[in-house]
Protein backbone atom coordinates (compact mmCIF):
# COMPACT_ATOMS: atom_id res chain seq x y z
CA UNK A 1 0.00 0.00 0.00
CA UNK A 2 2.16 3.00 -1.07
CA UNK A 3 1.53 6.04 -2.79
CA UNK A 4 3.16 8.90 -4.31
CA UNK A 5 2.22 12.96 -4.57
CA UNK A 6 3.86 16.35 -5.44
CA UNK A 7 2.74 19.35 -4.45
CA UNK A 8 3.53 22.70 -5.91
CA UNK A 9 4.68 25.53 -3.16
CA UNK A 10 3.13 28.86 -3.67
CA UNK A 11 3.91 32.66 -3.41
CA UNK A 12 1.62 35.38 -1.87
CA UNK A 13 -1.21 37.73 -3.39
CA UNK A 14 -2.35 38.52 0.03
CA UNK A 15 -1.46 37.35 3.83
CA UNK A 16 -4.30 36.49 5.73
CA UNK A 17 -3.06 38.11 9.16
CA UNK A 18 -4.89 40.81 9.09
CA UNK A 19 -8.01 39.86 8.37
CA UNK A 20 -8.38 36.04 7.54
CA UNK A 21 -9.09 36.57 3.94
CA UNK A 22 -6.05 35.27 2.15
CA UNK A 23 -5.08 34.73 -1.46
CA UNK A 24 -1.71 33.21 -3.30
CA UNK A 25 -0.26 31.43 -6.37
CA UNK A 26 1.26 27.78 -6.93
CA UNK A 27 4.71 27.93 -8.28
CA UNK A 28 6.55 25.29 -10.32
CA UNK A 29 8.54 23.73 -7.42
CA UNK A 30 7.55 20.83 -5.55
CA UNK A 31 7.45 18.92 -2.15
CA UNK A 32 7.14 15.16 -2.95
CA UNK A 33 6.11 12.86 -0.52
CA UNK A 34 5.95 9.22 -0.44
CA UNK A 35 3.47 7.41 2.06
CA UNK A 36 4.01 3.64 2.49
CA UNK A 37 0.79 1.82 4.61
CA UNK A 38 1.24 -1.09 6.65
CA UNK A 39 -0.51 -3.03 9.87
CA UNK A 40 0.71 -1.16 12.32
CA UNK A 41 -0.30 0.97 14.63
CA UNK A 42 2.31 3.85 14.32
CA UNK A 43 3.12 6.57 11.73
CA UNK A 44 7.05 7.65 11.24
CA UNK A 45 7.60 10.79 9.52
CA UNK A 46 11.20 11.48 7.51
CA UNK A 47 11.77 14.42 6.17
CA UNK A 48 14.81 13.90 3.26
CA UNK A 49 18.19 16.03 3.75
CA UNK A 50 17.11 17.66 7.11
CA UNK A 51 18.15 15.51 10.60
CA UNK A 52 15.66 15.94 13.94
CA UNK A 53 12.97 17.58 11.13
CA UNK A 54 9.76 18.46 13.29
CA UNK A 55 8.00 15.76 11.20
CA UNK A 56 4.37 16.31 13.31
CA UNK A 57 2.40 17.94 10.34
CA UNK A 58 2.90 15.11 7.51
CA UNK A 59 2.35 12.09 10.42
CA UNK A 60 -0.87 13.79 11.61
CA UNK A 61 -1.91 14.20 7.28
CA UNK A 62 -1.46 10.20 7.12
CA UNK A 63 -3.35 9.86 10.61
CA UNK A 64 -6.02 12.16 9.61
CA UNK A 65 -6.70 10.35 6.19
CA UNK A 66 -6.63 6.79 7.40
CA UNK A 67 -8.89 8.34 10.47
CA UNK A 68 -11.57 9.15 7.57
CA UNK A 69 -10.68 6.46 4.93
CA UNK A 70 -8.85 3.48 6.09
CA UNK A 71 -8.82 0.93 8.88
CA UNK A 72 -6.70 1.87 11.29
CA UNK A 73 -3.23 1.80 9.08
CA UNK A 74 -0.35 3.23 10.46
CA UNK A 75 3.46 3.11 8.27
CA UNK A 76 5.85 5.64 7.22
CA UNK A 77 5.76 8.72 5.12
CA UNK A 78 8.78 10.85 3.54
CA UNK A 79 9.04 14.10 2.20
CA UNK A 80 12.06 15.57 -0.14
CA UNK A 81 11.17 19.30 -0.76
CA UNK A 82 12.81 21.71 -3.67
CA UNK A 83 11.30 24.28 -1.78
CA UNK A 84 13.54 25.92 1.45
CA UNK A 85 11.50 25.71 4.73
CA UNK A 86 10.51 28.90 7.00
CA UNK A 87 10.91 30.76 3.62
CA UNK A 88 7.61 31.95 3.18
CA UNK A 89 7.21 29.88 0.12
CA UNK A 90 4.36 27.47 1.38
CA UNK A 91 6.48 24.48 2.27
CA UNK A 92 4.72 23.33 5.12
CA UNK A 93 0.93 23.53 2.92
CA UNK A 94 2.72 21.84 0.22
CA UNK A 95 4.18 19.17 2.45
CA UNK A 96 0.34 18.51 4.02
CA UNK A 97 -0.97 18.54 0.50
CA UNK A 98 1.22 15.72 -1.18
CA UNK A 99 1.11 14.03 2.28
CA UNK A 100 -2.87 13.51 2.24
CA UNK A 101 -2.85 12.61 -1.39
CA UNK A 102 -0.32 10.21 -1.37
CA UNK A 103 -1.95 8.09 1.76
CA UNK A 104 -5.66 8.67 -0.61
CA UNK A 105 -3.48 7.32 -3.29
CA UNK A 106 -2.01 4.33 -0.87
CA UNK A 107 -5.59 3.61 0.29
CA UNK A 108 -7.17 3.87 -3.48
CA UNK A 109 -9.20 6.63 -1.97
CA UNK A 110 -8.47 9.17 -4.41
CA UNK A 111 -11.69 9.68 -5.99
CA UNK A 112 -13.54 9.59 -2.43
CA UNK A 113 -12.92 13.25 -1.52
CA UNK A 114 -12.98 16.36 -3.60
CA UNK A 115 -9.72 18.34 -3.65
CA UNK A 116 -10.45 21.19 -1.80
CA UNK A 117 -11.58 18.61 0.61
CA UNK A 118 -8.17 17.46 0.59
CA UNK A 119 -6.61 20.81 1.08
CA UNK A 120 -8.91 21.16 4.16
CA UNK A 121 -7.25 17.70 5.60
CA UNK A 122 -3.92 18.86 5.76
CA UNK A 123 -5.47 22.48 7.07
CA UNK A 124 -6.26 20.60 10.36
CA UNK A 125 -3.63 18.54 10.68
CA UNK A 126 -1.48 21.77 10.29
CA UNK A 127 -3.96 23.54 13.32
CA UNK A 128 -3.70 20.04 14.86
CA UNK A 129 0.35 20.32 15.46
CA UNK A 130 0.25 24.12 15.82
CA UNK A 131 2.33 24.90 12.95
CA UNK A 132 -0.12 27.71 11.15
CA UNK A 133 -1.70 30.81 12.68
CA UNK A 134 -4.77 31.46 9.76
CA UNK A 135 -5.25 27.69 9.21
CA UNK A 136 -3.41 28.39 5.58
CA UNK A 137 -6.24 27.58 3.45
CA UNK A 138 -5.53 30.18 1.04
CA UNK A 139 -1.79 28.35 0.57
CA UNK A 140 -3.25 24.72 0.80
CA UNK A 141 -6.06 25.63 -2.08
CA UNK A 142 -3.43 27.32 -4.50
CA UNK A 143 -0.82 24.43 -3.98
CA UNK A 144 -3.72 22.03 -4.24
CA UNK A 145 -5.71 23.55 -7.33
CA UNK A 146 -3.11 25.57 -8.66
CA UNK A 147 -3.45 28.97 -10.37
CA UNK A 148 -4.24 31.27 -8.13
CA UNK A 149 -6.97 31.38 -5.30
CA UNK A 150 -8.54 33.82 -2.97
CA UNK A 151 -10.03 32.02 0.32
CA UNK A 152 -11.61 32.75 3.59
CA UNK A 153 -9.10 31.04 6.38
CA UNK A 154 -11.55 31.28 9.10
CA UNK A 155 -14.87 29.31 7.42
CA UNK A 156 -11.88 27.68 4.59
CA UNK A 157 -14.25 28.82 2.50
CA UNK A 158 -12.52 29.37 -1.47
CA UNK A 159 -13.84 32.35 -2.46
CA UNK A 160 -12.27 32.57 -6.12
CA UNK A 161 -9.88 30.59 -8.43
CA UNK A 162 -8.53 31.64 -11.63
CA UNK A 163 -5.19 30.85 -13.86
CA UNK A 164 -2.69 33.16 -14.87
CA UNK A 165 0.48 32.30 -17.04
CA UNK A 166 3.13 34.24 -14.97
CA UNK A 167 6.73 33.94 -15.16
CA UNK A 168 7.87 33.94 -11.44
CA UNK A 169 11.08 35.60 -9.71
CA UNK A 170 11.89 34.20 -6.14
CA UNK A 171 14.47 35.55 -4.06
CA UNK A 172 15.08 34.11 -0.78
CA UNK A 173 17.52 35.51 1.70
CA UNK A 174 19.49 33.11 3.49
CA UNK A 175 18.19 34.02 6.75
CA UNK A 176 14.59 32.42 7.93
CA UNK A 177 10.85 33.17 9.17
CA UNK A 178 8.29 30.86 10.88
CA UNK A 179 4.91 31.91 10.60
CA UNK A 180 3.50 30.77 13.97
CA UNK A 181 6.36 33.69 15.05
CA UNK A 182 4.46 36.54 13.12
CA UNK A 183 2.92 39.11 15.51
CA UNK A 184 -0.21 38.87 14.67
CA UNK A 185 -1.57 41.92 16.42
CA UNK A 186 0.29 43.91 14.68
CA UNK A 187 -0.83 42.63 11.37
CA UNK A 188 -4.52 43.25 12.46
CA UNK A 189 -3.64 47.00 12.77
CA UNK A 190 -3.30 47.11 8.72
CA UNK A 191 -6.88 45.45 8.13
CA UNK A 192 -8.28 48.28 6.43
CA UNK A 193 -5.22 47.64 3.68
CA UNK A 194 -5.98 44.27 3.34
CA UNK A 195 -9.63 44.97 2.48
CA UNK A 196 -7.98 46.68 -0.09
CA UNK A 197 -5.74 44.47 -1.08
CA UNK A 198 -8.84 41.60 -1.32
CA UNK A 199 -10.99 43.84 -3.64
CA UNK A 200 -8.31 43.91 -5.55
CA UNK A 201 -7.46 40.22 -5.97
CA UNK A 202 -11.37 39.51 -6.27
CA UNK A 203 -11.82 41.97 -9.05
CA UNK A 204 -8.87 39.95 -10.60
CA UNK A 205 -6.11 43.13 -10.06
CA UNK A 206 -3.96 40.19 -8.66
CA UNK A 207 -0.58 41.86 -9.30
CA UNK A 208 -1.82 45.49 -8.00
CA UNK A 209 -3.26 43.76 -5.15
CA UNK A 210 0.18 41.62 -4.17
CA UNK A 211 2.43 44.93 -4.49
CA UNK A 212 0.18 46.62 -2.21
CA UNK A 213 0.13 43.96 0.34
CA UNK A 214 3.82 43.66 -0.32
CA UNK A 215 4.49 47.29 1.19
CA UNK A 216 1.82 46.86 3.93
CA UNK A 217 3.10 43.78 5.07
CA UNK A 218 6.75 45.00 5.11
CA UNK A 219 5.92 47.73 7.20
CA UNK A 220 4.04 45.15 9.96
CA UNK A 221 6.48 42.30 9.89
CA UNK A 222 9.65 44.36 9.94
CA UNK A 223 10.85 43.97 6.82
CA UNK A 224 12.57 46.34 4.77
CA UNK A 225 10.91 47.04 1.26
CA UNK A 226 13.77 47.70 -0.53
CA UNK A 227 13.33 44.77 -2.42
CA UNK A 228 10.29 46.07 -3.30
CA UNK A 229 11.38 49.07 -4.79
CA UNK A 230 13.78 47.24 -7.00
CA UNK A 231 11.32 44.72 -8.15
CA UNK A 232 9.40 47.38 -9.63
CA UNK A 233 11.73 47.97 -11.63
CA UNK A 234 10.58 45.06 -14.04
CA UNK A 235 7.84 43.15 -12.44
CA UNK A 236 4.16 43.42 -12.57
CA UNK A 237 3.62 42.57 -9.16
CA UNK A 238 5.93 41.96 -6.56
CA UNK A 239 6.00 41.47 -2.77
CA UNK A 240 6.77 39.72 0.33
CA UNK A 241 5.69 35.78 0.51
CA UNK A 242 3.33 34.95 3.19
CA UNK A 243 5.52 36.22 6.84
CA UNK A 244 9.34 36.06 4.72
CA UNK A 245 11.80 36.29 4.03
CA UNK A 246 11.34 35.50 0.95
CA UNK A 247 10.02 38.20 -1.64
CA UNK A 248 8.46 37.21 -5.40
CA UNK A 249 7.82 39.31 -8.65
CA UNK A 250 5.49 38.06 -11.43
CA UNK A 251 5.79 39.46 -15.14
CA UNK A 252 7.98 39.63 -18.62
CA UNK A 253 10.96 36.66 -17.83
CA UNK A 254 13.30 39.15 -19.75
CA UNK A 255 12.91 42.19 -17.22
CA UNK A 256 12.37 39.59 -14.40
CA UNK A 257 16.00 38.66 -14.99
CA UNK A 258 17.24 42.36 -14.80
CA UNK A 259 15.85 42.42 -11.29
CA UNK A 260 16.66 38.84 -10.92
CA UNK A 261 20.29 40.35 -10.91
CA UNK A 262 19.80 43.19 -8.18
CA UNK A 263 18.10 40.60 -5.80
CA UNK A 264 21.24 38.12 -6.54
CA UNK A 265 23.32 41.37 -5.00
CA UNK A 266 21.76 40.72 -1.64
CA UNK A 267 22.96 36.98 -1.23
CA UNK A 268 20.75 34.26 -0.81
CA UNK A 269 18.86 32.94 -4.29
CA UNK A 270 17.36 34.48 -6.89
CA UNK A 271 15.40 32.62 -9.56
CA UNK A 272 12.99 32.27 -12.29
CA UNK A 273 10.19 29.56 -12.56
CA UNK A 274 6.40 30.01 -13.75
CA UNK A 275 2.79 29.76 -12.06
CA UNK A 276 1.42 26.33 -11.97
CA UNK A 277 -2.01 25.75 -12.74
CA UNK A 278 -2.48 21.92 -11.97
CA UNK A 279 -2.32 21.58 -8.49
CA UNK A 280 -0.84 18.36 -6.51
CA UNK A 281 -0.14 15.99 -9.04
CA UNK A 282 -0.38 11.78 -7.62
CA UNK A 283 2.11 9.80 -9.33
CA UNK A 284 -0.07 6.95 -10.76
Amino acid sequence: MEGQAAAPAAGTVLNALATGTGSAFAIDEYVTATVTLADEPEVTGHIAGVEDGDTRLIERCVERVVERFGDGQGGTVRTESDVPPAAGLKSSSAAANATVLATLSALDATDAVSREEAARIGVQAARDVGVTVTGAFDDASASMLGGVTVTDNDDDELLARETRDWDVLVWTPPERAYSADADVERCRRIAPVADLVADLALSGEFERAMTVNGFAFCGALGFSAEPLVEGLAGAAGVSLSGTGPSFTAVGDRDALAGVRDVWAERGGRAWLTTTQSEGTLIDD
